[in-house]
């Protein structure tokens, strides 16, 4: 499929993204916040493994416990095991059970529609799909001891494992599921959703995504006119807690700065009429990576006799074109963040001591200063966070800035100087090898950053950018990034800087990832930082 490109005047002298790989293909999606489905399934073989390690060792002692206690158990115990000893294999021939246990619960889990995002199952079908996958694979393992004609193996074991992979299956998905749900009610998983389209349309659109979704699902912030003189009024969305005001945010062609300054999942368009407003609304949803969803208005207002529209799995059941950036929601984000909060939460804990020996240092060398500097920036879809380094400049180093910027080694909005006469003694060693950056992976843990992503901008520096810098915000920011690992500080010109960031958002994998930490790596241990 050849996908063609569209260049409208507004954006058309901005820098293109790179040829995309795969064009037309749309990326694997799930319920927000929902798990993947390889993840759900090393999960399901995580609890398989488990259970059969707990089976294998907990099996002789519950068989001696049982014998050697005359209680109503000892009657149906030999049912179980008839042998009193012998029973229990070495650990090499009695692996194919979990072999077995794994491959046929998979398939049965797969067949009863058990990897679908947990949020969309009934409490009712988790239980029975536990239930079922490894009941019908210890069934497969008696056929496979029945055909072999052995047995000596102990059914105790086998009982233990069936039992306990049951409880273990059940357990954690419905466990997951309530999180989930508790999550999604609260409204972290929320989307964000601007409407662009005529009065009419607005009006029912609006009203359309009340009655289908709730506050919690998708949150719409507000509304684009389409008209040469955008329109004031304000629309009235019902919701169960009462009539939600939806502003006018302005016309159609401030939506680029919209998509940069607010935080913005969703842009909904309905088409109708003259329509050449909408070649912009794509282009600019496709530069900055903000899912739109395109509307015709002759299937919202026509009437249809016999056809009707195929709806996707989708709370909003709107007749719609969705045009969705490469890998939001794909697995391989999803084992991003989890790459994120594994490496954050390990390194925080194992350098643990070292964080305490540098604010030990900084308050024994600059007793006034602070040991941590809040860092105000901006983030992901224009969200302001707060994050910290250790302090490594003297108190008054802002106020600073001004007289120093004839120094300033970047061309353009960041400032940047060689031998900051405002950075302490302690301050250098730290920034020579990085170390003042350290508690920013607290900000990684929470989510405000990632590992590797384009660096936050300050306030003021955004309010210099020019509009295809602000592309770099279409990420998750992150700790270090393609420039950190080509020059970094050496590098005098922040197009040249963003141009790398862009280069990363338009080539992101996993791969790039960890080839941009393994150098970084590589270069903090040298000591190249300034």
């Amino acid at each position: 499929m050849i996908v063609r490109r569209i260049h409208p005047p507004p954006l058309s002298e901005l820098p293109r993204p790179a040829a995309r790989r795969n064009a037309g293909l749309a990326a694997p999606t799930h319920s927000p916040g929902s798990a993947p489905p390889p993840f759900l399934l090393l999960s399901d073989l995580l609890s398989l493994l488990t259970a059969f390690g707990f089976a294998y060792v907990t099996a002789p002692v519950v068989k001696n416990l049982v014998l050697n206690n005359t209680t109503v158990f000892h009657a149906w115990f030999p049912v179980l095991s008839p042998t009193i000893g012998g029973e229990y294999r070495p650990l090499q021939e009695a692996v194919w059970v979990l072999l077995v246990m794994a491959a046929v619960s998979v398939l049965v889990i797969q067949s009863v529609g058990g990897y679908h995002p947990l949020v969309t199952q009934s409490r009712t079908r988790i239980i029975l799909a536990g239930l079922a996958a490894p009941l019908v694979s210890a069934g497969m393992i008696t056929l496979i001891l029945f055909a072999l004609r052995s047995p000596s193996w102990s059914r105790l074991f086998i009982f233990l494992f069936t039992v306990i992979s049951v409880a273990e299956l059940c357990a954690y998905r419905l466990l997951m599921r309530w999180y989930r749900v508790k999550r999604i009610a609260s409204g972290c998983y929320a989307r964000s959703v601007i409407l662009i389209g005529s009065a009419r349309a607005l009006g029912w659109l609006s009203a359309h995504v009340a009655d289908n979704t709730s506050l919690a699902e998708y949150d719409v912030i507000g509304h684009l006119s389409i008209s040469p003189q955008p329109a004031t009024q304000t629309l009235s969305q019902p919701t169960d807690a009462g009539p939600k005001l939806v502003p006018c945010l302005g016309e159609v062609g401030q939506l680029s700065q919209l998509l940069v300054h607010r935080p913005v999942h969703e842009v909904i368009a309905v088409q109708g009429g003259a329509s050449d407003w909408l070649r912009e609304v794509v282009d600019t949803c496709d530069y900055f990576r903000v899912t739109l969803r395109i509307v015709p208005e002759a299937l919202v207002f026509g009437q249809l006799r016999d056809l009707e529209f195929i709806y996707r799995s989708d709370p909003l059941r709107l007749p719609e074109i969705v045009l969705r950036p490469r890998h939001l929601d794909s697995t391989a984000i999803f084992i991003k963040r989890v790459i994120d909060i594994v490496v954050s939460a390990t390194l925080l804990v194992v350098l643990s001591p070292l964080l305490v020996l540098i604010a030990l240092a900084i308050k024994l060398t600059t007793p006034h200063l602070p040991i941590l500097y809040p860092w105000h920036v901006v983030g992901y879809r224009g969200r302001r966070f707060t994050g910290y380094k250790f302090s490594t400049m003297v108190e008054d180093a802002d106020r600073r800035r001004h007289q120093l910027m004839s120094r300033n080694h970047m061309q353009g909005p960041v400032f940047k100087i060689r031998d900051d006469p405002r950075v302490t003694r302690l301050g250098r060693y730290l920034r020579k090898f990085s170390l003042n950056e350290l508690p920013q992976l607290w900000s990684v843990l929470k989510g405000d950053m990632s590992l590797v992503g384009p660096r936050p901008a300050f306030p003021h520096e955004l309010e210099r950018y020019d509009l295809w810098h602000k592309r770099k915000l279409s990420i998750r920011p992150g700790l270090t990034c393609l420039w950190q690992v080509r020059g970094g500080n050496e590098i005098s010109r922040f197009d040249d800087w963003v141009r790398m960031d862009l280069e990363y958002i338009d080539n992101w994998s996993l791969w790039l990832d960890l080839k941009i930490l393994a150098r970084t790596a590589w270069i903090v241990a040298k000591g190249s930082g300034w």
